[in-house]
């Protein structure tokens, strides 16, 4: 989500992790750092050592690659 500053809605959204990605698409973590190596999917954000990414941009990804698979 994002407000009208079109900068993400901290308060309703939520950070998740690859797992999570992984679990949502069905996907492999593999092919989800190839496509960030490619510039295809959000960059991660960094906290320490770890990576998590707006779960409300992962939604918005996925959506709009049913989009594109549907010309």
């Amino acid at each position: 989500m994002t407000n009208l500053n079109n900068t993400p809605d901290l308060m309703n959204d939520k950070l998740v992790d690859m797992l999570f990605i992984t679990e949502f698409t069905g996907l492999s973590n593999k092919w989800f750092y190839k496509l960030i190596q490619e510039g295809q999917f959000p960059k991660p954000i960094k906290l320490g050592r770890s990576s998590r990414w707006l779960q409300s941009e992962i939604e918005t990804w996925m959506q709009q690659r049913i989009v594109d698979s549907r010309g």
